[in-house]
């Protein structure tokens, strides 16, 4: 088969390292300018992606799509690409719960072949490799397995129903991002009343412990403007399978006291601590 041309909406950080993959076994990846920041352009650029001036253009000119934008514009960004009518292959990428994955799937089906998909891990730069689990149609998914065969982005297929893929992601994400919200407020907790260093021993005795690495707090901050919006995606998943959605909208409601530090890698600690004290 020949190369397919890969379109990818947007190029965010996961986005853009992702998209840096597929090109490898891609004609061309392209990504749209229109109303995009000049980080995006950067990243873009670094990634070697090619721009393009309009959404229909790119829409065109790929045979692949893939989604990696925030949660909240998943279902606007997939009825932007159904009104355009395309017809290929569509990657529903987001962290996003199981029935919206289902909704995106009837808003561009039968035109297109939609496949569920949720990356687990850290975006593929540096030596990491995460992996993007598929769900939908056999035919549709071996086109993306081949698309990142030999990169660093892995691909595992769950089946054929759409949302699994996106179950398996929310509920891994529950777990991992919840955990390092409780570790913030264990962290400011313990700092307010002077034991936070015993605090770290205490957790130091124990493997595998979050608080045993507080520092961990100011990179939760730094992405809590994406981690809150897909834990609410995951609280709508809890209720939907009528289990209690109130801690994973606690946590997601704790993030939003850092709302203003957005990809802020020069935060610490005590600056995190600091923010999340004040209501």
């Amino acid at each position: 088969m020949d190369q397919p041309t890969v379109g990818i909406l947007h190029p965010g950080s996961m986005g853009a390292a992702v998209a840096a993959c597929a090109a490898t076994n891609a004609a061309a990846v392209l990504w749209c300018t229109a109303g995009r920041s000049t980080a995006s352009a950067a990243r873009a650029d670094q990634f070697g992606l090619t721009p393009v001036a309009t959404l229909p253009d790119l829409l065109d000119r790929s045979d692949i799509v893939i989604s990696l934008c925030p949660p909240a514009a998943a279902e606007d960004m997939a009825r932007d690409v159904a009104r355009h009518g395309f017809t290929g292959v569509y990657v529903e990428a987001n962290a996003i719960n199981p029935t919206r994955a289902a909704r995106i799937a009837e808003l561009l089906e039968p035109a297109a072949a939609v496949v569920d998909g949720g990356v687990v891990g850290s975006p593929p730069v540096r030596g990491k490799t995460p992996t993007l689990y598929l769900s939908g149609s056999a035919v549709a998914t071996e086109r993306i397995e081949a698309l990142f065969a030999g990169t660093a982005v892995r691909t595992a297929v769950l089946g054929p129903e759409v949302g699994k893929a996106s179950a398996l992601k929310l509920a891994y994400a529950s777990f991992q991002k919840t955990s390092r919200v409780l570790v913030a407020l264990a962290v400011g907790m313990a700092r307010e009343y002077g034991v936070d260093q015993e605090l770290v021993e205490v957790a130091s005795r124990r493997t595998d412990s979050y608080l045993a690495e507080p520092e961990y707090v100011a990179k939760t901050a730094a992405r809590a403007w994406r981690w809150g919006p897909e834990l609410e995606e995951a609280a709508d998943a809890l209720a939907a399978a009528g289990l209690p959605p109130e801690m994973l909208r606690a946590a997601a409601s704790t993030l939003a006291r850092w709302h203003d530090v957005k990809d802020d890698s020069e935060l610490t600690l005590t600056d995190a601590l600091d923010r999340l004290a004040q209501p």
